[in-house]
């Protein structure tokens, strides 16, 4: 790893096709900075990404990279990292892709608590099938697919991966990029499974949860006294109701990750015999 390597090393030259104004520039440029600042580089970075607009991801950075299926990001960054404990694994979805379909993964991703990170970019709507309801979105939210409201309370990330037994949990706005970053390096750092929920507005199909909205609602966590190793505390700022909670939330400092439980310290990438030494020409003939 290198300490020299800079953010806009983590930078791909595919232009991202988001919506002028997406919180999801603010998000990526948070994961780079954060993986660049503990010291990771390109070429021991792993990104995972599912489906939606926050799937393209691995597409805009500069790093390995896998572009999966809805809700199924987790199981093969769980894989990668397992097999190769020497990458930095950072795994990417949205609210839909990682609460929807992908909900039993991520409990069960939660549970193992293998060494490395889960950033979702929650904007409480489906962005790219053009604005129907998500899993996190108001019980009153007004789309084309509810125009009487979604009828069913949204769905708490935070507690249900408290009650999966998550050892970092923490949530970041995109638009407060130092505090982002910091959050995200945090949960780099961790030893387990890292989670991050993120504030990452829908400019275009979502005018209720917006800029405005986050930064007159945050509470930050690390203007108060709450204690992020305490988790009757944790727990109780989860359910109290107040959702719009920055920073880290509860952290276990004694937690042990999976693969250092299950003395997985090689790496068990198995390379065929007279493969080339060079990754992309590997890719190449492969295809």
């Amino acid at each position: 790893m290198s300490s020299n390597v800079r953010f806009v090393d983590f930078k791909s030259d595919k232009q991202p096709t988001w919506c002028p104004g997406c919180g999801d520039f603010g998000t990526m440029n948070g994961m780079m900075k954060a993986l660049a600042e503990t010291g990771n580089d390109p070429d021991n970075t792993f990104v995972v990404a599912g489906i939606g607009c926050s799937g393209k991801i691995g597409t805009y950075m500069h790093s390995y990279a896998l572009h999966g299926v809805h809700g199924r990001a987790l199981p093969v960054g769980i894989g990668v990292k397992l097999a190769n404990p020497d990458l930095e694994v950072m795994v990417a979805g949205g609210d839909g892709d990682g609460y929807s379909i992908g909900a039993g993964h991520f409990v069960h991703a939660v549970r193992r608590n293998v060494d490395m990170s889960y950033v979702v970019m929650d904007n409480r709507i489906y962005g790219l099938t053009k604005g129907q309801f998500s899993p996190t979105s108001r019980e009153d939210f007004e789309t084309s697919t509810s125009p009487d409201g979604t009828q069913m309370s949204p769905v708490n990330p935070l507690a249900l991966a408290l009650a999966a037994g998550a050892t970092f949990i923490a949530q970041s706005f995109s638009s407060d990029s130092q505090r982002h970053t910091e959050i995200v390096k945090q949960a780099i750092e961790h030893d387990g499974f890292g989670f991050v929920n993120v504030y990452s507005p829908c400019v275009t199909f979502n005018d209720v949860d917006t800029y405005d909205y986050w930064r007159d609602s945050i509470v930050d966590l690390g203007e108060t006294d709450h204690d992020p190793t305490d988790r009757d505390a944790a727990r109780e700022r989860i359910l109290s109701g107040d959702r719009e909670l920055l920073g880290v939330i509860y952290q276990d400092e004694g937690s042990v990750s999976f693969g250092e439980r299950m003395g997985l310290g090689a790496n068990m990438a198995d390379i065929p015999e007279g493969a080339p030494e060079d990754a992309t020409d590997l890719v190449r003939e492969f295809y």
